[in-house]
């Protein structure tokens, strides 16, 4: 290519794209060399890609490759066991059931990305759905004012436990533990004998959220309108990211890569949409979890705040010698579990358009920190995104399905997602030691 701006002079040192550094437990050792992957694919093209693909495979660096893999091995065993599996029917159940528990995965994320652990999500989610209904039915209260109401309720609990154990020193396991129980004793408290409190289904929320409502009222240009906003935005962010680092002077994504990530997300996005709108559309549940998704992976990714979150479960002491206040960001981050604890609470409800007893209980906590560890999100803190909460949930919630259409026992579900879990969880903890070895950890 002519382009000056897009290469490398021959003149220039190599340390500007390439630096070496000694594995962390061994300063003695030989220096790692470690390249810069966008220098990488714009000198060496394809071939860049197989050399970087190589490194992060021996690195360590696995992303979401064996949840990929994992999900497409679990469909093709389910497809020959049952041919109903891929159907559009089924998948769309699958998309639509995934979203409640999803949400709760996703605040679960953050609490994660901080090596913390919040066990009362689904206490939390339960007590959201039961107060809606109580100022909903009981009350009279407007649905949409009890939606806000019950999700700032879950952002005030998060904060208090975020609080409690930021400030005071208790460690985030006892003060959710406690908050786990405590929280179900209201819900339980506030359902009273019956255990069950009936929304009414056409009630604002309850109606948006039900297994029936469809994005743009069923109508086929609807998904294929939300594959081609998501193709979009990848283009003309990914286009602006290039301009931004290229006015940097850094390293940047070349457009060949750009075009190829664009056009693996529009063929994936639009065949996703066509197999929706053989089955009835898609639903309100999951467009508003994807647009969730999008939300804060942007506040993780592109803002100081999400910058800290990061810096914080990478390591607390050099976060706080950077100038960030631990504290806050711990508060911080419980509150936004409780909030989508909260959110994800509305989305039962909306299944069932009721409040009872089964609301967040059961394996609804251990389900949702299971898909963010299965999609790829580390127990260690430090390492993730959001999207890891939609990979493991369509894991999770595609082996159930599966095991539905077998009439297997759910204790045949439990085992094998416990299973999935212990691997997911092995994987993480191997391509640790892989970084540490190779000094990226």
């Amino acid at each position: 290519m002519s382009d000056t701006s897009n290469t490398v002079s021959k003149e220039e040192p190599e340390l500007e794209h390439q630096n070496t550094v000694a594995p962390a437990d061994d300063p003695t050792a030989a220096p790692v060399s470690v390249v810069d992957p966008r220098l990488l694919v714009r000198e060496e093209g394809f071939k860049g890609y197989l050399t970087e693909f190589k490194r992060k495979v021996k690195g360590g660096e696995l992303g979401s490759l064996p949840v990929v893999i994992g999900l497409i091995v679990i469909w093709t065993i389910f497809q020959l066991k049952n041919d109903r599996f891929l159907s559009a029917d089924n998948l769309s159940n699958i998309t639509y059931f995934l979203s409640a528990t999803g949400m709760l995965a996703i605040g679960l994320v953050f609490v994660l990305l901080l090596g913390e652990i919040d066990l009362s999500v689904g206490s939390v989610s339960g007590l959201a759905s039961t107060l809606f209904a109580v100022f909903v039915v009981t009350h009279g209260l407007n649905p949409w004012l009890g939606l806000v109401l019950a999700i700032l309720v879950g952002i005030g609990i998060g904060a208090l436990q975020g609080w409690i154990f930021a400030k005071i020193g208790v460690p985030a396991f006892v003060v959710t533990l406690a908050g786990f129980l405590g929280w179900n004793g209201l819900m339980l408290w506030l359902l009273g004998s019956s255990g069950t409190i009936n929304i009414p289904s056409d009630s604002g929320p309850v109606h948006l959220l039900g297994q029936s409502s469809f994005f743009m009222d069923q109508a086929i240009i609807g998904a294929y309108l939300l594959a081609g906003l998501g193709v979009l935005s990848l283009l003309v962010g990914s286009f602006m990211e290039q301009k931004r680092r290229k006015a940097a002077g850094v390293p940047f994504r070349p457009t060949s890569e750009i075009l190829l990530r664009v056009i693996a997300l529009a063929v994936a996005s639009f065949a996703a949409a066509a197999v929706l709108n053989n089955a009835s559309g898609v639903s309100n549940a999951l467009v508003i979890f994807l647009a969730a998704l999008v939300i804060v992976d942007f506040v993780l990714r592109r803002t100081t705040y999400g910058r800290k979150v990061f810096a914080v479960g990478g390591g607390i002491e050099a976060a706080r010698r950077a100038g960030i206040s631990v504290p806050m960001i711990r508060i911080t981050v419980f509150a936004i579990s409780g909030g989508f604890a909260a959110v994800g609470g509305m989305f039962f409800a909306g299944q069932t358009a009721s409040a009872t007893l089964n609301a967040g209980g059961g394996n609804t906590l251990m389900l949702a920190i299971a898909a963010a560890v299965i999609g790829g999100t580390s127990l260690f803190g430090g390492r993730g995104s959001v999207w890891s909460a939609l990979l493991g949930m369509l894991v999770i919630q595609s082996i159930q399905t599966g095991l539905d259409l077998l009439n297997m026992n759910t204790s045949i579900q439990y085992m094998i997602t416990g299973a999935v879990l212990l691997g997911a969880v092995i994987i993480d903890s191997v391509s640790r030691r892989s970084q540490k070895a190779a000094g990226r950890a």
